[in-house]
């Protein structure tokens, strides 16, 4: 063989073991990372809201670990929660308004008939510990303000139930995670469309933590 193709071939394993221990370094780097966050969430989620959430968990029948690595998940435990302003949410409620869109989900003209952009902009952004986006309330038959209020997570709850509670009452939590942050199940190619692709692996250790601490 060729000196030069020896040389090209040597280069080429070289660069594959850099890249793999690349890889291999960069998804341990991640997963130590997502621990240690994962442990300050987990605290804060705990004194903030377990007790409300246990509650809820009773009224709805519905998983208290997964609530709570929900809670996690939306808004590290945080409280208050804060908020987050989704644009392309904002526009899809504006077509419905002015008529370019039939409905968005349950969303539809006659609900934002005279919805300035101010309460538009409200809509279309997530509240409270769940981070439901503000036009759930529509369904919910309540104002935003209660979605990102002192019951916040009463009305969370509610929302989860009417919108994937038997699914989350089966323990199909891949599902209910994709739901929750995307509004649609988990893919059947096993490619979630999650804005973090470790979303739900997070979620559901999260729920693991949980389980084993109520034990």
């Amino acid at each position: 063989m060729p000196l030069r193709l020896t040389h090209l071939f040597g280069a080429i394993i070289v660069l594959g073991a850099l890249a793999y221990g690349y890889m291999h370094y960069s998804g341990y780097v991640t997963r130590i990372k997502n621990s240690i966050k994962n442990r300050v969430y987990e605290s804060d989620a705990i004194s903030n809201y377990s007790k409300d959430v246990k509650s809820a968990a009773v009224e709805f029948d519905l998983s208290y670990p997964y609530l709570m690595a929900l809670i996690q998940l939306e808004c590290g435990g945080r409280k208050p929660a804060g908020s987050r302003f989704e644009k392309h949410v904002f526009k899809r409620l504006k077509d419905v308004r002015d008529g370019n869109r039939e409905n968005y989900e349950n969303v539809t003209p006659k609900h934002l008939k005279d919805a300035s952009d101010a309460a538009l902009k409200n809509l279309a952004t997530s509240w409270g510990p769940f981070q439901l986006m503000g036009y759930k309330c529509i369904l919910l038959g309540v104002k935003i303000k209660d979605i990102r209020g002192e019951e916040a997570v009463y009305y969370g709850a509610k929302w989860i139930d009417l919108a994937y509670g038997k699914r989350l009452r089966n323990e199909q939590f891949k599902d209910c995670f994709h739901i929750h942050n995307t509004g649609r199940p988990y893919p059947n190619n096993g490619r979630p469309t999650t804005h973090d692709p470790q979303y739900i692996p997070r979620g559901l250790a999260a729920i693991e933590k949980y389980k084993n601490a109520g034990k």
